[in-house]
């Protein structure tokens, strides 16, 4: 009866372990995703922002030396990227494919202009900065037009901004979340232990000597939970990895070190600080307490 009862406890102790790591895997592996996103909010935005292009219409008339001296100062400029240049005859048959029919048949000749696609650094993109570099193109007498998306530059600065605010907003909230959580659990996995904990204080232990085991042991279910988040991470960077290369999540050793490094220590702290407190509880309460 004895033999069966302790067995029954530590079935009953393993799943109660079980659930506090399971509990705090699955608060800390939300808690990294937050961390990535926040930790690669530049990396995000500047891989959006270095999408945006503007192109540099030449007149009809622009010599092939001149487009040349245009073409090396674009490419040492400060903003630049990259620059692609664009024959009128490569357009036209870009945009014949594009609306599946020769437009010059139609037409007889080419309307269409030669041009530089000239893809900007991530820093000069914002409407003041991209006005600045218009209208130093526009003085150049062999260009006819500078054209880009304005109101998307517009949009884009501006949705940068308030995803910056909101993402500080919701890691301090979430990371407060993920606290009360990861106590909830902790506070059941003391409380399960309450009687224990009477007796050894009523048989002449002090309470540091009976809180330190249940300290050790919840920060040991801690780094347990994080090493199973940090799996869960590592295996959903990979996928989005996959999904979106040019962000190289993976090839970013700092920032992985830094995520999992903040991983490990909160689930250390956290556990270590809930512990301590859920044991103090119970330590104050009277027996005939133990029973509410």
């Amino acid at each position: 009866m004895d033999k069966s009862f302790e067995k029954y406890q530590k079935r009953r102790l393993r799943s109660s372990y079980f659930s506090v790591i399971i509990s705090i895997a699955l608060v800390l592996f939300l808690v990294g995703i937050l961390g990535l996103i926040v930790l690669k909010t530049n990396s995000i935005t500047k891989h959006f922002k270095e999408k945006v292009a503007i192109t540099v219409f030449l007149k009809d008339d622009a010599k092939n030396d001149d487009i040349k001296i245009l073409q090396a100062e674009l490419k040492k400029a400060e903003y630049t990227k990259s620059v692609t240049f664009i024959s009128k005859s490569e357009a036209a048959k870009i945009y014949s494919e594009e609306i599946g029919e020769n437009f010059l048949d139609f037409l007889g000749e080419n309307p269409l202009k030669d041009a530089f696609d000239v893809s900007l650094k991530s820093d000069f993109v914002t409407p003041e900065k991209m006005l600045e570099i218009e209208n130093q193109l526009k003085i150049r007498s062999i260009v006819a037009e500078v054209s880009y998306d304005k109101p998307l530059i517009e949009i884009l600065t501006k949705n940068i901004t308030r995803l910056s605010f909101w993402m500080l907003l919701f890691s301090g909230l979430f990371t407060l979340i993920a606290v009360v959580l990861i106590n909830s659990s902790i506070r059941l996995s003391v409380y399960s232990k309450r009687f224990t904990i009477k007796t050894m204080q009523m048989v002449g232990a002090t309470k540091g000597f009976i809180r330190v085991p249940f300290i050790i042991q919840s920060i040991k279910l801690g780094i347990i939970g994080a090493f199973v988040s940090i799996v869960g991470l590592l295996l959903f960077i990979t996928y989005i990895n996959k999904m979106v290369p040019e962000i190289e999540l993976l090839s970013d050793y700092k920032i992985l070190g830094i995520l999992f490094v903040t991983i490990i220590s909160l689930g250390i702290l956290i556990t270590w600080i809930s512990t301590f407190f859920a044991t103090q509880r119970f330590l104050n309460l009277r027996t005939d307490e133990l029973y509410y």
